[in-house]
């Protein structure tokens, strides 16, 4: 099923338009940290061709102990973002653990991320819907992929059919999580835009002790599974020094390895639209044969 499209500023995601990234660090570590990643996503990005989301979060209320660094807070955070949504005119996405920041965040954020561990959390979705913001839903460690549908139904029971839903693995045992590349199929049968995010797939949580740990090596490979299954966006945490991350360094993408890697997924991403649209095979000069090329430079 072609999943339903719809705007967010001025890009459009779902149906059959290009691969859209969700893209920021995990937290707003500074303002100055957070409008220079801002802006150089936008540069890589503007360059590829790739919508772009930002994302960051003033307030990480799910971190492994009290200790960690969770953000500066919702009205610092929330004016950091208004000056980078300004400057850059990116849309925003943040994270909301509250109904009571639901509607802060609704007057500056584009798009409002429930968490996985509160996808069940009837209230916070229902706030989130009556928001009018776009809802991106991420499936819980805990839910099946057909579970989602009841988060989604939340949200719509509102009026509000702007949904995004975002698969981030699946528990598997204690401090790691799988990816069941048959979620995908089973989620888009929905109807929603459909996202991946690869880099809390590669989270070990906990796995740190205090912390969560990661294997940012398997990155790529998820990524290109979960484009090559046919996804309308990719989510990726990423830093530009992920060893001293004030969150989820252990599985970021470092921001200079950001550039190769849509270069090449952006040819398999055109092949699946291109089968998705109808065609039977791959014409002459198609990414196929471009990516083959390309492949072989290397």
């Amino acid at each position: 099923m072609e999943a339903r499209s719809f705007s967010i500023g001025k890009i459009t995601i779902g149906g059959n338009s290009p691969l859209f990234l969700i893209a920021g660090p995990c937290v707003i570590e500074s303002e100055s940290h957070a409008m220079a990643t801002a802006e150089r996503l936008a540069e890589i990005t503007g360059a590829l061709g790739v919508p772009l989301v930002f994302k960051a979060s003033y307030d990480k209320a799910n971190r492994s102990s009290a200790s960690s660094y969770r953000g500066p807070g919702l009205d610092a955070g929330l004016r950091i973002l208004a000056k980078i949504k300004k400057r850059t005119g990116l849309p925003i996405l943040t994270d909301v653990h509250e109904v009571l920041h639901v509607g802060p965040a609704a007057e500056v954020c584009d798009v409002l991320q429930i968490p996985a561990f509160l996808s069940r959390q009837t209230d916070l979705l229902v706030a989130v819907g009556r928001s009018g913001r776009v809802a991106n839903i991420k499936k819980g460690q805990f839910l099946s992929p057909w579970d989602i549908a009841n988060a989604a139904e939340k949200v719509a029971g509102t009026g509000n059919q702007k949904i995004i839903l975002t698969e981030r693995g699946t528990s598997f045992g204690y401090q790691n999580l799988v990816v069941d590349m048959r979620s995908f199929p089973i989620m888009r049968k929905l109807g929603y835009p459909l996202v991946f995010d690869v880099t809390h797939a590669v989270q070990l949580p906990g796995g740190v002790g205090k912390a969560s740990g990661g294997q940012p090596e398997f990155i790529e490979p998820l990524a290109r599974a979960g484009t090559a299954v046919g996804v309308d966006g990719l989510f990726l945490e990423v830093h530009d020094n992920p060893a001293k991350a004030l969150s989820d360094g252990t599985n970021a993408l470092a921001l200079d390895k950001l550039g190769p890697l849509l270069d090449r997924i952006l040819r398999l991403a055109a092949l699946v639209r291109e089968w998705n649209s109808g065609a039977s095979a791959p014409r002459k000069g198609t990414p196929r044969k471009v990516e083959r090329r390309a492949w072989r430079a290397k």
